[in-house]
């Protein structure tokens, strides 16, 4: 074990201490801060370094002939690979498999594959290796739709609808995926997103997509402006977007390779398949995406399953622990009502916004809206089309708030006290419904005529009202009381409606044209 604190010297030169100060501190000579310092630089070993990296391993890097240790395996020339992944085609595949032939030449024994690439890429971790590779493992996930679609029959008409083919790639190991989608629109362009970074097990530093709209809103030489759900998807992996520039493919050469790849040997291969459901092209897409990553490249060892596993892998960035929710953003001017749609449902907001303007932001689960940035209302999302809308306490006004203060028995009870009649009408609004909270709000409404004109006159409209109309509404009872219409003999109003069904009289009343008494 290294008795010089290798990775404290480098720390304390990292905060520009002397090297004398550094020698007093960690109790070392001035020569061995010196050689460690000048060897470093030579070397291209800088603080920080990886919390893994020991004074051992860093002593081997620095002075690899220090208590040099014959070894049953030959080292790699690590700097000799580094130069050589710089080369097109080169892969540390080929490599290691040169490495061994050149290791049984000489008789020594090789590290098996895993241990060259661990060995190389901690090596270039440490010495900080800066030299360009031209497609850096785990930097960038290029994106894109292909331009063929597939056909899908419908079974009765035998009409066919294109089927759209989203393709993502990682320039470094060539690996790709493929995924069949009904549309081209943004909830299936995050969803793809998704499913992709799930496939690669990892993400990406860099995500490269074309300029469809689902990406970016604008894209010029001066700024780019990003979907706000798409920025809101790379937030949460915790990756870059730089799009494409426009008309400039070759931002993109991969992708768009790739794209053409996956038409030839995915698309193309499929024609002579005849498709029912979008189910039925998925599970062929994802057949056929097996069989290309796992062609043998042209150019070089491996295919591209190999060539991620083992060169592109262990450098991508690790996934978030939930995938991401994708989300529609709309705006809506908030109406009297103060209640937004989510194009199925309607929900509340509070009822101070009405007139104002605000963002909403509609996933699969749930519903936000926003004012000025602020979140000002959040709703779980109802997947079935409710009637009714759905209503916070604590958005509504103090008036409609006051409703949900009664219950079918305390409309029942106020009812009777008033009249057989008033509570008929009660009972229509209670029963009407699915449900006898759909009434409340007419109950509440007829209490307030109750306390407005008395309870005599309202008993009096109601009775008058249930002798021509099955169909008690408040508009009419309002329009009754108003206009001291009350005040007229339910005897003489004419019957107008007779339905079988709701509120009727007797044979009775209409023997003699009216209420016997």
């Amino acid at each position: 074990m290294s008795k010089v604190d290798y990775r404290e010297i480098l720390r304390l030169d990292s905060l520009h201490y002397s090297r004398k100060r550094i020698s007093i501190s960690i109790g070392s000579s001035h020569h061995t801060v010196k050689d460690v310092l000048d060897t470093a630089a030579q070397k291209g070993i800088t603080w920080p370094l990886d919390n893994d990296v020991t004074n051992a391993e860093l002593e081997a890097l620095l002075f690899p002939n220090k208590h040099k240790v014959e070894s049953i395996y030959a080292e790699p020339d690590y700097a000799y690979i580094h130069r050589e992944l710089a080369k097109p085609g080169v892969t540390l595949t080929l490599l290691w498999e040169e490495y061994c032939r050149t290791c049984h030449e000489s008789g020594r024994t090789p590290y098996m594959s895993t241990q060259f690439g661990d060995k190389y890429r901690k090596w270039a971790r440490i010495t900080k290796a800066t030299m360009r590779i031209t497609h850096k493992p785990g930097d960038a996930m290029e994106v894109d739709w292909a331009g063929d679609t597939i056909p899908v029959f419908d079974p009765v008409t035998g009409e066919a609808d294109g089927v759209y083919l989203f393709v993502a790639v990682l320039p470094c190991s060539c690996y790709v995926y493929a995924e069949a989608c009904n549309d081209m629109a943004s909830e299936n362009w995050l969803l793809c997103h998704v499913h992709a970074y799930n496939y690669f097990g990892g993400v990406a530093r860099l995500l490269i997509p074309d300029n469809c709209k689902t990406s970016t809103i604008s894209n010029t030489r001066y700024d780019t402006v990003l979907n706000k759900s798409y920025q809101e998807l790379a937030e949460h992996y915790n990756t870059a977007i730089v799009p494409a520039r426009v008309k400039a493919p070759q931002d993109k050469s991969h992708a768009e390779g790739s794209v053409k790849f996956a038409e030839t040997w995915i698309i193309a291969a499929l024609r002579n398949q005849k498709f029912f459901s979008l189910e039925e092209v998925k599970d062929a897409v994802a057949e056929k995406l097996k069989e290309l990553n796992s062609r043998p490249f042209k150019s070089r060892v491996g295919n591209r399953i190999d060539a991620y596993l083992t060169e592109e892998k262990p450098y991508m960035m690790p996934l978030p622990t939930t995938d991401f929710e994708p989300a529609v953003w709309s705006s809506a001017k908030v109406p009297n009502d103060y209640l937004i749609s989510d194009g199925r449902n309607r929900y509340s907001v509070p009822a101070n916004l009405i007139g104002e303007r605000v963002d909403i932001r509609t996933t699969r689960n749930m519903v936000e809206v926003f004012f000025h940035g602020a979140q000002v209302a959040l709703h779980k999302r109802v997947q079935s089309i409710r009637y009714e809308p759905i209503v916070k306490p604590e958005h509504m006004t103090p008036e409609h708030r006051s409703y949900l203060r009664y219950n079918t028995e305390d409309f029942t009870s106020w009812a009777e006290s008033v009249g057989s009649d008033t509570s008929r009408v009660v009972q229509y609004y209670l029963t009407s419904g699915a449900a006898p909270e759909q009434g409340y709000k007419a109950c509440a409404s007829l209490m307030k005529l109750g306390e407005k004109y008395g309870a005599k006159r309202l008993e009096n409209a109601c009775g008058q009202l249930l002798a021509y109309s099955s169909v008690p509404s408040i508009r009419n009872l309002s329009s009754m009381l108003k206009n001291g219409q009350d005040r007229i003999s339910a005897q003489k109003q004419e019957p107008i409606d007779n339905v079988s069904h709701g509120f009727t009289r007797g044979a009775a009343y209409y023997r003699k044209g009216g209420e016997q008494k």
